[in-house]
This record gives structure tokens, C-alpha cells and sequence, in this order.
């Protein structure tokens, strides 16, 4: 298994159905839950684990999914809201070595990770099926959709719990 990408990277299939955006929106709901479940009654020092060598610590993947999904969901209402669609861009790495990433209870996050999905989950399904053509433009990736930027952050969630997971798995922390 590639440590890396446990699940894989992400594919994009063609075309995208009504079907697949309403697995991504249940997916991005079910990443609360999926999240707490894999790292409860981990302990601190295991929370300071790296998931793997020269990765993220447990804390740190924790806090990272917090950051990162926050970031997406503000831009899902740029997009939704903006004729001009620059995406404001942030060093995640840089994020991740931040004192309260390095530090904080994984609880912080949790709850914030919890109460933005059900927020975000609202938005989600109140979106008509042209609403996801909608785009903005990404320095480094170019124009990206939202219907793209909803596949991302499915996948995402799913990414960041397989690294608990499988670190779990493999150190038997069961």
C-alpha cells in the first residue's frame, strides 16, 4: 500500500452523474463521523504519531482537514456568489507547523469539522445541477468546478481518514 495515497489518488469519472454528485454530498457528511471514529481513544502520544515517515502526526492530519475543508467551503460561495473567481491560496504544510496544529486537542477540530458539514451539506443540496458548472480559477490547478471541487473534498475526507486508519492497522491500535 502506498502510505501516501491509502485510497488512492483521485480519479475523475465521465461523465459525472446526478448519482456520483449525490454520493460526493454524502460523503462529505459521513466524514464527521468517519473522522471521530478513527481517532477515538487514540492517546496523545499516539496522536503525535506520523502516519507515515516524513508525514503529518495524527494532531496534525486532524487539524489539516479542518483548515483545508473550511478553505473549500468558502470557495463553493465564492464561486456560487462572485463573477471574478480567484481562489486565495494558502501553504498547507506551512498550516500544519503552526502552533495550534502541532498542539491543540484533535476535539477543537472535530467539532468544527462536525458543525461545517452540516452547514456545508445544506448548501450542497440546495444547488441546481448547472449551479456545479459554476468555477473559479486556482493559481496552480486553472479553472476548476464545483462539481471538480466537490469530487476533491469527497475524496478528500476519505484520503485523510484511510491515513489514520491505516496507521491504526498496522500498529494495531484497535
Amino acid at each position: 500500500m502506498d502510505l501516501r495515497y491509502p485510497i488512492g489518488r483521485l480519479t475523475w469519472p465521465q461523465p459525472v452523474t446526478p448519482d456520483a454528485r449525490s454520493l460526493w454530498i454524502e460523503q462529505i457528511a459521513a466524514l464527521p463521523d468517519a473522522l471521530e471514529d478513527a481517532v477515538r481513544g487514540l492517546t496523545d502520544a499516539q496522536m503525535d504519531e506520523t502516519y507515515r515517515p516524513g508525514g503529518w502526526t495524527v494532531r496534525q492530519v486532524v487539524h489539516h482537514v479542518a483548515d483545508s475543508h473550511i478553505n473549500a467551503y468558502v470557495r463553493f460561495r465564492w464561486a456560487l456568489t462572485l463573477d471574478a473567481n480567484p481562489v486565495k491560496t494558502y501553504r498547507e504544510a506551512d498550516w500544519a507547523e503552526l502552533a495550534d496544529a502541532r498542539t491543540a486537542p484533535v476535539e477543537l477540530s472535530l467539532s468544527l469539522i462536525r458543525a461545517l458539514h452540516r452547514r456545508w451539506k445544506v448548501l450542497l443540496e440546495s444547488l441546481a445541477e448547472k449551479d456545479f458548472g459554476l468555477s473559479l480559477e486556482h493559481p496552480e490547478d486553472g479553472t476548476l468546478t464545483l462539481e471538480r471541487l466537490l469530487a476533491t473534498y469527497a475524496w478528500h475526507g476519505r484520503h485523510h481518514v484511510a491515513h489514520v486508519t491505516s496507521l491504526r492497522d498496522r500498529r494495531g491500535w484497535w
